[in-house]
């Protein structure tokens, strides 16, 4: 595994199986062991485990976390590095590749399959994934929205998440309200999530190397959702983020205004009712006050139509 890390590994693979990166699939190759210890001593995969790893590319991580006992599906869009795979990867019989677009997989689907082959059943899904920068949020948001449910929990449960990313994103997700990165990114991570900085990464380890610099995130699944993070409605708690952010430069009473059919007075009644200024912005509201604006604006759509769902 550690000679998979080096450079002159993912070179001679590369020449040996006539591998080019692709450029509009965002693909960066890791080759740096350092970089791979800390991403497994983060997410700690093990026996018992099932990892689901986003874009393999050589195989890295797959074989590290295999290496650690646990069964891993690797999910990969990019067919040309097959070969590549099969060679870095022979040996571990717990590791299955699927040749899809994670935007499109069905994530459900994939550990079912992998649990069809077990002896015993899971304890628990960590994902993995060197994530390409280009989709870093689709990818992140979409994993979130399928695999943290309060309402529906995963069985096995869902542990965590460990992704490399670049650098901006990273920072974005990691924000607090109040500063100029936060967004609505930052707010459905953090609702569903903790968020810990496992390494800043030098664009230096990756082939070829990419003009950015990158970052590990271990986003930590909340286990049960605090009464402080509990929304009376879900679907207009999430929609209240998004359109809040959507026009960050705008007070909050502009910018949520035309939600759930309200007008812009209805919408400052709301936020004056969760004791939150209109005039203030998305970016300044913690995910409390989020929780409060959406349960007061619930409460007015409710008044108007006689039906809270």
């Amino acid at each position: 595994m550690e000679k998979l890390c080096s450079p002159g590994e993912i070179l001679r693979l590369s020449e040996k199986y006539g591998i080019r990166s692709s450029k509009s699939l965002g693909q960066n190759f890791l080759a740096d062991g350092n970089i791979v210890g800390k991403i497994m001593e983060s997410s700690a995969p093990g026996p018992g485990d099932l990892v689901i790893e986003v874009g393999p590319g050589f195989g890295v991580l797959t074989a590290a976390a295999a290496a650690r006992g646990a069964a891993v599906a690797a999910v990969e869009i990019d067919r040309s590095l097959q070969p590549v795979l099969e060679e870095s990867l022979a040996g571990f019989s717990r590791v299955r590749l699927f040749w899809q677009d994670i935007l499109k997989a069905d994530i459900r689907a994939i550990a079912e399959a992998m649990a069809e082959g077990e002896a015993e059943p899971f304890k628990s899904i960590k994902v993995l994934g060197n994530l390409p920068y280009y989709i870093t949020t689709p990818v992140v948001m979409k994993l979130l929205e399928e695999m943290v449910s309060w309402d529906r929990p995963w069985e096995p449960p869902v542990d965590s998440f460990v992704f490399m990313m670049q650098k901006e994103v990273a920072d974005r997700i990691r924000a607090l309200p109040g500063t100029r990165a936060c967004g609505a990114i930052s707010a459905a991570v953090q609702y569903r999530c903790t968020v810990d900085l496992v390494a800043a990464v030098p664009r230096e380890v990756f082939l070829p190397r990419p003009k950015v610099d990158s970052a590990v995130l271990r986003l930590n699944v909340r286990k049960e959702r605090p009464p402080a993070l509990s929304p009376k409605n879900e679907r207009l708690f999430l929609a209240l983020i998004r359109k809040g952010f959507g026009q960050r430069r705008k007070t909050l009473a502009n910018a949520l205004n035309g939600l759930e059919g309200l007008e812009k007075a209805e919408i400052a009644e709301g936020l004056k009712k969760a004791g939150i200024d209109p005039v203030r912005r998305a970016e300044s509201l913690s995910l409390e006050e989020f929780v409060r604006a959406a349960d007061a604006i619930y409460e007015i759509k409710g008044e108007q139509t006689g039906d809270q769902e």
